[in-house]
């Protein structure tokens, strides 16, 4: 009770903390018209809040705009040295922030900024986490549509982190959250996944996902294919645990089918093979064994990338902050 009677008395007095996480990638057609209008909604919350732009890399004009937004107190800026992936920006802008609370949200406008309102009244009444559902996922393409729902439908089935199913990374994030996110070290981060895996009382705001307004979307069919098995390795070991079960069902059969050849063997006496029998069982066993190795590939090129313990992300340039930081 007394935690609550804290949060409402920030919001009356208008002195809550708020830091404004945006990732953006080659957003030159949007970048200073969309914190123009974030600045905006921020004003109407809190007399104290940060905007923070974290550039993925940009390779058009993006860098440049994002500069000269930093001449604003209000406003700063974090620019990697190459593109490192939406993950990480969002793991630096949380590394970064100074806030009471934390708001993750894109550039591109498909996140609603008036939901920002509703998202601080459900933190005000308690909760520590507040995210975006997708109510109508702006996919065209039925094959993404399969490979989006077929995702959640495994993730929930194999994992024991309970991830929401269309929960974006457009949320708010309590201080005591950002916390326990920065102390994660990992390498192979899936954010949707870290965000549940720490707990907290949470809830979901559905929300209608809406056009870009310039510009189109980075995120292609093979980046989201990577992210989904990031997802599963990162948070499940049940794919090993089948090939364990898959072999010793193969090898049950096969054992079977030699009993079957001894007996048929001794009964009717020794039967020409058929050629095409052969030919299917080996490719079939190999295509299994290659399956298999692929998988257990997968997870030891993840701890690979953990031994190795390169940083997440390297930061070329600074702008807003007092003191430059690591």
């Amino acid at each position: 009770m007394q935690a609550l009677s804290k949060r409402t008395q920030l919001i009356k007095k208008k002195s809550l903390f708020i830091s404004c996480i945006v990732p953006v990638y080659n957003e030159q057609e949007l970048i200073v018209k969309f914190i123009s209008v974030l600045k905006t909604t921020l004003k109407q919350l809190t007399k104290n809040f940060e905007i923070i732009i974290v550039d993925d890399g940009s390779s058009d004009n993006t860098h440049n705009l994002i500069t000269k937004l930093c001449k604003n107190k209000n406003i700063k800026a974090l620019c990697f040295s190459r593109n490192f992936g939406k993950e990480n920006a969002l793991t630096a802008g949380l590394a970064y922030c100074a806030g009471d609370v934390a708001i993750l949200i894109d550039s591109d406008f498909q996140h609603p900024i008036k939901l920002i309102y509703e998202f601080i009244t459900k933190w005000v009444e308690g909760y520590s986490i507040v995210y975006g559902i997708q109510k109508n996922r702006q996919i065209k393409n039925p094959i993404r549509i399969y490979f989006t729902r077929l995702f959640y439908y495994l993730i929930k089935k194999i994992s024991r982190v309970k991830i929401p199913a269309n929960a974006c990374d457009f949320r708010l994030l309590d201080r005591k959250v950002i916390d326990a996110l920065n102390r994660l070290k990992e390498r192979n981060r899936f954010m949707k996944g870290l965000y549940a895996w720490v707990g907290f009382k949470s809830i979901g705001i559905p929300f209608n996902v809406a056009d870009r307004k310039a510009g189109k979307s980075s995120w292609n069919l093979f980046k989201l294919t990577e992210l989904a098995i990031t997802g599963i390795t990162s948070f499940s070991n049940i794919p090993l645990k089948l090939l364990s079960v898959g072999g010793l069902l193969i090898s049950g059969f096969a054992a079977l089918c030699a009993i079957y050849i001894v007996f048929k063997t001794l009964i009717m006496g020794i039967v020409v093979p058929g050629y095409a029998t052969i030919l299917v069982s080996i490719i079939f066993f190999g295509g299994i064994q290659l399956f298999s190795i692929g998988i257990v590939g997968e997870y030891i090129a993840r701890i690979f990338t953990e031994v190795k313990k390169r940083p997440n992300y390297i930061i070329e340039e600074q702008h807003g902050f007092t003191q430059k930081m690591l």
